[in-house]
């Protein structure tokens, strides 16, 4: 009986932590499960980055480098009023990258034909990538 005691006095103090524990005292305890099902369905749309790199071609005077320049901002100036153009502007610095695009087109060929032509890209004073890009509901788009 001398060693039952102890092993009555633990299972006492072990019901006792487990009862003390439960979810049931814990008010958020289903909460997870319960945000779950509360999330509203997020609503995501595709665009189009684009990375605007060094090309190959930088070597022009300071004339001609100002003329492509001012042909590229009217290019993007354009592709916005249009709705294509949803985000542009240059890195800081001069590592190989140079600018950023966000395109809003149907297709990553879309966005090549409309890049393609931009003087900077032309003249090969920029060069560019394409990646696809997600974002949701409120963040770009309304």
């Amino acid at each position: 009986m001398a060693k039952l005691l102890p092993v009555l006095l633990l299972a006492v103090f072990l019901t006792f932590v487990i009862a003390t524990f439960s979810p049931k005292n814990f008010p958020n305890a289903a909460a997870p499960a319960a945000a779950a099902d509360s999330i509203p369905a997020t609503e995501i749309k595709q665009y189009w980055m684009v990375f605007l790199k060094k090309g190959p071609y930088r070597g022009e005077d300071t004339v001609a480098e100002a003329m492509i320049r001012k042909k590229h901002i009217r290019n993007v100036q354009r592709l916005a009023s249009q709705g294509k153009m949803v985000l542009a502007g240059p890195f800081g610095g001069d590592g190989e990258l140079q600018g950023i695009f966000i395109m809003d087109c149907k297709d990553s060929a879309e966005v090549a034909e409309l890049v393609k032509n931009d003087t900077a890209v032309m003249t090969g004073r920029l060069d560019f990538e394409i990646e696809p890009w997600w974002t949701t509901k409120n963040c770009l788009f309304q």
